[in-house]
């Protein structure tokens, strides 16, 4: 994927409120979450997720992700559209707040600003 403008990197999103609290222990949930928390972050910045260019994922249990992928797809498409920048998938031992199952760090291109 290629464009032109200023880069905006936007550190991992977990999957809790704006009041950082979990809501849900539940796999989807938090992914439905964090996913949101990267597009809100990208929004603030006056960018849509049209403009996200790489997304790392990081799961505490990549079985967790895979067990019902039609519904992390079907999530993933509820926030972002049929837009499909780059994309990792890492499995990691643990994150930072013991609940967090899911964590998703974004890179995005905002229109540059004259």
């Amino acid at each position: 994927m290629a464009k032109r403008g200023e880069l905006l990197a936007v550190a991992g999103q977990i999957g809790w409120n704006e009041r950082e609290e979990f809501e849900s222990d539940d796999f989807l949930a938090q992914f439905a979450q964090a996913l949101a928390n990267v597009a809100a972050v990208v929004n603030a910045a006056g960018g849509s997720p049209a403009d996200i260019i790489s997304l790392t994922i990081y799961v505490t249990d990549k079985q967790d992700y895979l067990a019902d992928l039609p519904a992390v797809g079907a999530s993933y498409r509820d926030c972002l559209g049929k837009h499909f920048p780059s994309m990792a998938l890492v499995e990691v031992a643990a994150l930072l707040e013991d609940r967090a199952k899911v964590e998703i760090q974004a890179l995005a291109v905002l229109d540059a600003q004259d």
